[in-house]
């Protein structure tokens, strides 16, 4: 299982389970305040909101169909976007998800995605492995080589260290607010004991939702 850790005294946060209430998040309690904000790209009324996961995670697994779904209830409120966290330098995973964005094929295999990896269990640890895996779920295998070698998804792998340094995310699933505010389930968690994963899941959207309400209400 992996988990964000916050240290509370880097952050200087006091973490309390005192009247936590999902539907109510406070910060210290169910969400915490980045350190350093980061820039965002929403603009307007927009409030930014990014998931760090990973493929094989399997709390992003269960997590993915309640961020899905709250992510379609949104509309044009929050500019959502995804960052594939990696294990290395050349993860085949986030290698994956960067190429399937580049080619607009993420409405199209995301889940699927999930789905041949902890549901049909398939290691996609290898680049021979996912270029089949793509082949056999309808993508042109000479267009995705073509944008898997491309310099912009290659730039965008080489950032991806970067990005998460800037966010100090260590482990995921990862939410982060306005670039300024962060939770995940395991916030959740320590706040709301007693969950099962699918009721955390549901709480921790029940969270987000809060905390882009009040962001909103600032712009």
């Amino acid at each position: 299982m992996r988990f964000l850790q916050f240290a509370v005294a880097a952050i200087g946060l006091v973490v309390s389970t005192a009247f936590a209430s999902p539907a109510d998040p406070k910060l210290g309690v169910e969400y915490v305040q980045l350190a350093s904000p980061q820039p965002v790209q929403a603009v307007g009324k927009k409030v930014e909101v990014i998931e760090f996961f990973m493929y094989h995670c399997p709390h992003c697994n269960v997590l993915e169909p309640f961020i899905a779904d709250w992510v379609k209830k949104q509309g044009n409120k929050i500019l959502f976007k995804r960052i594939h966290m990696p294990s290395g330098a050349n993860d085949p995973e986030a290698h994956l998800y960067l190429t399937l964005e580049a080619m607009g094929k993420l409405d199209e295999l995301h889940v699927k995605v999930f789905k041949a990896i902890h549901v049909d269990r398939l290691r996609m640890n290898s680049d021979a492995v996912v270029m089949d895996w793509v082949s056999k779920n309808g993508i042109d295998k000479a267009k995705f080589t073509d944008a898997w070698n491309s310099f912009g998804v290659m730039t965008k792998m080489k950032r991806l260290p970067q990005i998460l340094g800037n966010y100090k995310v260590e482990s995921v699933p990862t939410l982060v607010v306005d670039g300024r505010f962060m939770t995940s389930p395991s916030v959740v968690d320590a706040a709301n004991k007693g969950m099962n994963e699918a009721a955390l899941s549901n709480a921790t959207v029940q969270v987000l939702d809060a905390m882009v309400s009040k962001v909103a209400k600032t712009k």
